[in-house]
Order: structure tokens, then C-alpha cells, then sequence
């Protein structure tokens, strides 16, 4: 364990754990945060070395739980490109898609493999709607070890084939992500797998977190005024909401802080029930149907995190409909040559949409996320 690993926290009651043991959840049965003596890190680490060193997410080793950054499994990692749209220049895409497994996903599953690893595990396993299924196969791979992935049969078929062919034993379950999570905790605790499944173990959220990390140093130490995410089981969006948090008690950026935009499809939109009926947790949306399949995640067990994070930030969840996803899809591929996934298409509608409420001004600088390259869907039509 990093040596400025101070202790972990249940993140709804606030109760410590010893750094070290092999966790999942609290004995609340809410996830596990990663706390740090960041007073120590402050003392000793200069944020702009570290922005300078090579490796992608890696190279925030400090604020990463792992003892031993040269056992890491690695498979080319970079820090992502920032993309400004011709037709609105205050709004910029940051394409994740460009990663080892052609998403964001890598960086979480690479943090929960090499943390498992790190702990003497072998076995590891995940439902998934498709990304976080090749990014556990592949990295657990190239760590010799096993994985087991259970995904909805109606998951991209692209993805299907991809964690198939990067070592993962594959499961197709009739039904939605939480079902297969269901079945697989079965079979896991039978078996002896350990589920790394989204907040239900403490290290991807920290993987995740790079992507606050990262936007920081790319932006000069400052933030954007909002950042589109799109939201499913919404780890990236706890993850940078904490990464924000840390460098401010660091020291290591300026100004306010940017507004979440929690981005979901009508047909599958727990979060912005919830916050619009200012609940604290989200009932599972029955029904769920949206080609962004990576944001299909009927419910999440972070969902009290999501909506704190959205509300402190002063932001919004909003969901956007399958034909603003699609023409949001279609217009950045022919207008701006970019080839967004579907679940980023929807940020850039949700951005529409909110320009047109005027609940976001036109000089406002947003970041949208792309989480996966486009090359692994089913693309629209002419």
C-alpha cells in the first residue's frame, strides 16, 4: 500500500478502516473511500513534476493506493486529449476513447487489477455493459490473472467478442447489469472470484479520479465552469468530484470549482428522478432502454455520492432523449470530425439542451466527456 495511504472510510457513515486488509464494502454495506495524508503529500511532492512525468494515469502515484508503481500492469496508457469544437469554442471534448481498450474504463479496471494483485488476489470478476468488461479482461490478462465477466445478452456484440478475446470467461445473462450482478455474486462467492464491480470495491473509484487529476493539469490549475458526464454507475463522476477535493486541501488549484452535470437517457434516468425530487438515494428505474448502453444501469450503489456531488458542485442531473443522442452523434462526426460513443453523444445533448433552457450560457466553459471511441458501436445511419 502507497505509504500516504492513511486509512479507509465508509463513505456514507464515515467509519475508519486499516489500510491493508482485502475490503469490498463497509460494514454499512455503502463503498470504501481511499483517505491520504495530504499534508505529508503537500510537504514532499511538487504537482508540477508529477504533471510532467510520463505514463498516463500512472504517473499520479502519489495520490494512488498501489505500493510499487513499477508492478503495475501497463498497456500504453496516455493522458487524453482535450478537443476544442469549431462550432462552439468554449466547449471542449475530452476523448477518452483514445486509451488502452478504447475507454475510461482502463483507467479504473487497471487500478482495481493492480491493487488486487497487490493484495494476493487471482481471481477477479464483473457484470458490465460492455467497456468495463474488456478493460478487466485485458488488464487481468496482462497480469496473469483470471476473469469473469457476466453482460446483459444484448450488450454491443462488439464488446461481447473483445473481453472474450482478451482472456475474460464470458457470461450473456437475459436481463439488465444489476441481474447479471445478482447472478454473478452467486457464483462468486461459490467459486471464490473477487467481484471488482463499480463501488463495490475501493480502488477503481481512485483510477477514476485520474480524470480530475489530469483535466487539472491540462487546464493550467484551474477548472472548467461545468463538466458533462455521462452517468451510469457514475464512478467517474465521484471520482473527479474527489480528486478536486484533494487538490484543493493540496494546494494545487485555484478558483471555483465546476459544476457536475450528471448526464442520463429518458429511458434510464434514476439519478435525475432522484435529484429532481431532492432524495438523497435513487430507486431502480424499471424498464430500462437506451442505445447508450453504458449508461444503462438501472441502479447504482453510489448513487447517494452521485447526487451529493451534484448538488455540492451547485449542478444538475438531466436526461436527454434517444434522438438528441443520435443527432448529438451524427453532427460531431460530420461538423467537427469527431466519432463520439453514444453515452458521449449525450453529454453534448444534454449541453445542448441545457443552452437552450438557459440554464448554461454560451460563454460558459464546459467539458464533455467522450468515454469510448465510437468504433465499437453500431454507428447511425446516413
Amino acid at each position: 500500500m502507497n505509504r500516504y495511504v492513511s486509512h479507509l472510510e465508509c463513505s456514507l457513515e464515515g467509519t475508519r478502516y486499516e489500510a491493508g486488509p482485502v475490503y469490498r464494502l463497509s460494514d454499512a454495506g455503502r463503498p470504501l473511500l481511499v483517505r491520504y495524508r495530504l499534508d505529508d503529500i503537500a510537504a514532499a511532492v511538487d504537482r508540477d513534476e508529477v504533471a510532467a512525468r510520463d505514463g498516463g494515469f500512472y504517473k499520479w502515484r502519489e495520490l494512488l493506493p498501489f505500493a510499487d508503481a513499477g508492478g503495475v500492469p501497463r498497456l500504453g496508457e496516455i493522458d487524453t486529449p482535450l478537443i476544442t469544437l469549431n462550432s462552439a469554442p468554449n466547449v471542449i471534448v475530452k476523448d477518452e476513447g483514445r486509451l488502452p481498450t478504447g475507454s475510461f474504463k482502463a483507467r479504473g479496471l487497471a487500478l482495481a487489477v493492480a491493487m488486487a494483485r497487490e493484495l494476493g488476489l487471482d481471481r477477479l470478476c464483473m457484470p458490465s455493459n460492455g467497456n468495463a468488461g474488456a478493460a478487466l479482461a485485458a488488464y487481468a490478462s496482462r497480469a496473469g490473472m483470471q476473469s469473469l465477466v457476466y453482460c446483459p445478452a444484448d450488450t454491443p456484440r462488439m464488446n461481447i467478442d473483445e473481453t472474450r478475446l482478451c482472456g475474460a470467461e464470458v457470461v450473456e445473462v437475459d436481463g439488465f447489469i444489476d441481474d447479471c450482478g445478482k447472478l454473478l455474486a452467486e457464483r462468486a462467492k461459490q467459486e471464490g472470484w473477487f467481484d471488482v464491480s463499480t463501488l463495490k470495491e475501493p480502488y477503481r473509484l481512485e483510477g477514476k479520479k485520474s480524470m480530475g487529476l489530469e483535466l487539472a493539469a491540462q487546464w493550467g490549475w484551474t477548472l472548467p465552469d461545468a463538466i458533462f458526464y455521462p452517468t451510469g454507475g457514475g464512478t467517474g463522476l465521484i471520482g473527479m468530484w474527489k480528486a478536486f477535493a484533494e487538490m484543493k486541501v493540496l494546494g494545487w488549484i485555484e478558483g471555483p470549482l465546476p459544476k457536475m452535470i450528471a448526464v442520463q437517457a429518458e429511458g434510464c434516468a434514476p439519478m435525475v428522478r432522484a435529484f429532481e425530487a431532492g432524495e438523497e438515494f435513487a430507486q431502480r428505474w424499471e424498464h430500462a432502454s437506451t442505445k447508450a448502453a453504458g449508461i444503462r444501469v438501472p441502479q447504482a450503489v453510489g448513487d447517494f455520492l452521485i447526487l451529493r456531488a451534484v448538488r455540492e458542485s451547485g449542478g444538475k442531473a438531466i436526461a436527454v432523449g434517444e434522438d438528441e443522442i443520435e443527432r448529438s452523434w451524427i453532427s460531431l462526426a460530420r461538423e467537427e470530425g469527431v466519432l463520439m460513443c453514444p453515452e458521449g453523444a449525450a453529454t453534448h445533448a444534454a449541453w445542448r439542451r441545457m443552452i437552450e433552457a438557459g440554464e448554461i450560457d454560451r460563454d460558459e466553459k464546459v467539458v464533455l466527456f467522450n468515454c469510448a471511441t465510437g468504433l465499437k458501436y453500431k454507428l447511425p445511419g446516413p
